[in-house]
C-alpha cells in the first residue's frame, strides 16, 4: 500500500518523521498570540515576520512561532536606562512669533467649480 511522504497536519506524527518541522497555519499562529488571522497574514505578506511559503500559502513552524513572540516582546527599562532619561534635559517648546512679528502674506484661495458644472459646459454627459 502507498503510504504519503508527508502526513497530514492533523495525523500523529511517527518515529520516522521526527525530523520534519510541525507546520502552523496563520489561524493556529493567531490563536497563540490572541490576535487575527488578517494581522498574521498582513505581517509575513510584508515580510515583518519569519514564516515559511508552500505554494500561496504561509506557514509558521514552532521556531518561527518562539521568534515572533520575541520580536514583539516589551521588557522593562532598567535603572540605568531610567536615570539617563531622567538625566537627560528636555529641549523647550519652541515659542511661536507674536503674530504682528512676522508678516504672513495673505492669498485668497479660490473654490475650483464642480465637475459636472465644467462638463455641462461643453455639452458632454458623464
Amino acid at each position: 500500500m502507498h503510504r504519503p511522504a508527508i502526513p497530514p497536519a492533523s495525523a500523529p506524527a511517527s518515529r520516522s518523521d521526527v525530523g520534519l518541522p510541525r507546520l502552523y497555519l496563520p489561524e493556529e499562529v493567531a490563536e497563540v498570540l490572541g490576535c487575527s488571522a488578517w494581522w498574521v497574514k498582513d505581517r509575513a505578506r510584508r515580510r515583518l515576520i519569519p514564516f515559511t511559503r508552500v505554494g500561496r500559502a504561509y506557514r509558521f513552524t514552532g521556531d518561527h512561532l518562539a521568534e515572533i513572540i520575541r520580536m514583539y516582546e516589551a521588557r522593562p527599562a532598567t535603572s540605568q536606562q531610567r536615570a539617563v532619561a531622567a538625566a537627560t534635559p528636555k529641549a523647550p517648546a519652541p515659542q511661536a512669533p507674536s503674530p504682528s512679528a512676522v508678516p504672513v502674506p495673505m492669498a485668497r484661495l479660490r473654490a475650483r467649480p464642480p465637475r459636472r458644472a465644467r462638463q455641462s459646459q461643453f455639452g458632454t454627459a458623464a
